[in-house]
């Protein structure tokens, strides 16, 4: 009797990142304002990207006869004081703001995260003498710290990424710190440490990806906080320099004008507004969405 073979089906173990991501977005989903803010996020950066290609007017083109002219079919948002379109200023300002915010956060969230998981892996000596210079940079509040920074570099777009980047760190810093504390503890980290693993494996392949989390939603909120305090700067004439369409040199250019044509600073405010806005609450929405104790 010849023998037959059986076929069984043969399965993969489902990914546990897959499976956490796809429980994190359905987590997120249930936010509908994470989910709008997510939105408003997303369609911000395709307009940056894709909308100074399509704007009607030179962002720089200066028109004096039609000077604080109000919103009209051919000028949606009106002109500004040199007789430029405000919508079109806004459309290009729009990719300068996520630039400072993205490349601030990335500065701060790099410096930040070393610090903070050296200091929480480590401790002893290490863990007081970074802390301490946390604390100092903490003892500032952040739009000062970032005043003073860019007051000794000088007023340029470059100046104010360094600087609110620089003020970004410390709350990295604390937040890796006390993320690392905790894993550090678990009993996996002790079996690999006994495996013969070094610090560095440790830290990159164990501990970090442990403290992404806190990481990714403390640098969507701080997106918020850096557009602001980047927009603050550029306010006081510290940031952007003109004619650069920045939206708080914009804004600062409007306020002489508020009385008689108050559009000029109306559209650049309501601008930063709507975008502080959604990293806010999208970054309120993935905190809760991350949360393990949100976790069924």
């Amino acid at each position: 009797m010849p023998e037959t073979t059986v076929n069984y089906p043969v399965t993969t173990p489902p990914n546990p990142h897959v499976e956490s991501f796809k429980n994190v977005l359905k987590r997120l989903k249930k936010n509908k304002a994470a989910m709008v803010g997510g939105f408003l996020i997303l369609f911000f950066i395709v307009v940056s990207i894709i909308g100074p290609f399509f704007t009607p007017f030179d962002p720089s083109e200066q028109n004096h006869v039609n000077k604080l002219a109000g919103p009209s079919l051919e000028h949606w948002f009106g002109t500004d004081h040199h007789g430029r379109d405000i919508f079109s200023r806004i459309i290009h300002g729009m990719s300068i703001t996520l630039y400072i915010g993205f490349f601030s956060v990335l500065i701060g969230a790099v410096i930040g995260v070393l610090f903070g998981i050296v200091s929480g892996y480590f401790g002893g000596k290490m863990d007081a003498v970074i802390m301490r210079i946390m604390d100092v940079l903490l003892a500032f509040p952040g739009i000062l710290l970032a005043l003073g920074i860019v007051s000794v570099l000088g007023g340029s777009l470059n100046n104010v990424i360094i600087s609110v980047g620089i003020f970004s760190v410390p709350a990295f810093a604390r937040i890796v710190r006390g993320s690392t504390l905790s894993v550090k503890k678990l009993e996996y980290i002790d079996a690999v440490r006994a495996l013969g693993a070094s610090h560095f494996r440790i830290i990159f392949r164990h501990v970090l990806p442990n403290v992404m989390s806190p990481i990714i939603v403390q640098a969507t909120l701080r997106m918020a906080t850096a557009v602001l305090t980047a927009s603050g700067l550029s306010f006081l004439g510290l940031g952007a320099q003109p004619p650069t369409p920045e939206w708080g040199a914009m804004l600062s250019d409007g306020r002489n004008y508020m009385w008689d044509a108050g559009h000029v600073a109306f559209f650049p405010g309501i601008a930063i507004v709507v975008v502080v806005l959604a990293f806010n609450i999208f970054g309120d929405g993935l905190r809760d969405a991350l949360d393990p104790k949100m976790k069924s």
